[in-house]
């Protein structure tokens, strides 16, 4: 028996789409084999790569000027991989810093060039998403910023206005609701949220950005070469892209991300309206700020978590604990989490109240 699972990443998988990979997983197109047992370059998967690929530009109507790339590595490599291509003149990389992962970004960033922090909310604990100044386009590679904080529920519902070639970290609301590609120079989003299973990472990137790539890098780093090689360089992970694919194809048949704007942020209000409008639960975050995808949430006594975490897994919701360098709970709600799973959420937290409040 399936139970409602918030775990932020890896995360929820539609079930239609679970039970559509079970019923190929032996025999995939009568071709004998699993799609995991094939040839990334046999005409068969190669219709599966390209369907995907198109499904994902069709959804998030992307421009013929724009690179999409299906890579290894997670979003992490793209905290060194971006600066190696493109910090490489000796201009410092301007980062904005809401959370963990646009933090981590900024550190591992500064090992491959000179980075600069231009706003940060680390002031306050990260409860804000912080504007930034303009910045003199000269004196900077580019701008990096996460649109979604995983982990302190923060986000940034329109783009850093500026000058610089933005570049932004969207694994964790990527798919989530439409978003205007030209906005940007570069995206990257790590697969496990709205996406598909870990392991894959897809780049979205403008062409214009791509010609100041460093071309003294092994091919392996250089975004170009991915590119040329229609994202297969070397051996993809072929199943991850597979089933992606099948969640593009949900996506498209339910209407595409007009229909799943309006369900995630239905979700999202109802489950925020429910905690601000008690004294038992508490969300940290400034309301204009809050992330659609993940919400965390704090008891007014802590002592309570463990025993919430305990219960609430016996009731059939999983993955409820928040993460470690901030406590209490947090339901990351993404595309495959249905309206039902919120609702059993309250119900839950609203039982909870009683008996411990």
């Amino acid at each position: 028996m399936r139970k409602w699972n918030f775990c932020a990443g890896p995360a929820v998988i539609n079930e239609e789409v679970l039970k559509e990979a079970q019923e190929e997983l032996l025999n995939w197109k009568n071709v004998g084999a699993s799609v995991m047992e094939v040839s990334h370059r046999s005409k068969e998967f190669d219709q599966v790569a390209s369907e995907a690929r198109q499904d994902f530009i069709d959804i998030l109507k992307i421009p013929e000027n724009y690179e999409v790339l299906f890579l290894q590595g997670g979003a992490t490599f793209q905290f060194s991989m971006l600066p190696m291509n493109f910090a490489h003149n000796g201009k410092p990389v301007a980062h904005i810093v809401s959370g963990t992962w646009s933090e981590k970004a900024e550190a591992e960033g500064s090992k491959i060039s000179s980075t600069e922090v231009v706003a940060s909310s680390a002031d306050h604990n990260f409860t804000y998403a912080p504007e930034v100044q303009e910045l003199n386009a000269g004196n900077y590679a580019y701008l990096h910023y996460a649109a979604n904080e995983t982990i302190h529920g923060v986000a940034y519902h329109q783009p850093p206005v500026s000058t610089l070639p933005l570049v932004s970290d969207m694994s964790s609301v990527i798919l989530s609701e439409p978003i205007n590609i030209e906005s940007f120079d570069f995206i990257y989003a790590g697969a496990q949220k709205n996406i598909g299973p870990a392991g894959l990472t897809i780049v979205i990137a403008k062409k214009e950005f791509l010609v100041n790539e460093n071309d003294k890098l092994p091919n392996i780093l250089r975004y170009t070469k991915h590119a040329e090689n229609d994202s297969m360089l070397n051996t993809p992970p072929t199943f991850a892209w597979y089933l992606s694919g099948k969640v593009f194809k949900w996506i498209k048949g339910l209407g595409g991300l007009d229909y799943f704007k309006e369900q995630n942020h239905l979700k999202a209000s109802t489950l925020y309206n429910y905690i601000d409008s008690t004294e038992f639960y508490s969300n940290p975050v400034n309301k204009s700020d809050r992330s659609i995808m993940n919400v965390p949430f704090i008891i007014h006594d802590s002592s309570l978590d463990s025993i919430f975490l305990e219960e609430s897994k016996a009731a059939g919701l999983l993955n409820l604990k928040g993460h470690r360098s901030v406590g209490g709970m947090r339901a990351s709600i993404y595309n495959a989490m249905p309206i039902e799973g919120i609702n059993e959420l309250i119900a839950f937290m609203k039982e909870f109240e009683a008996k411990h409040g």
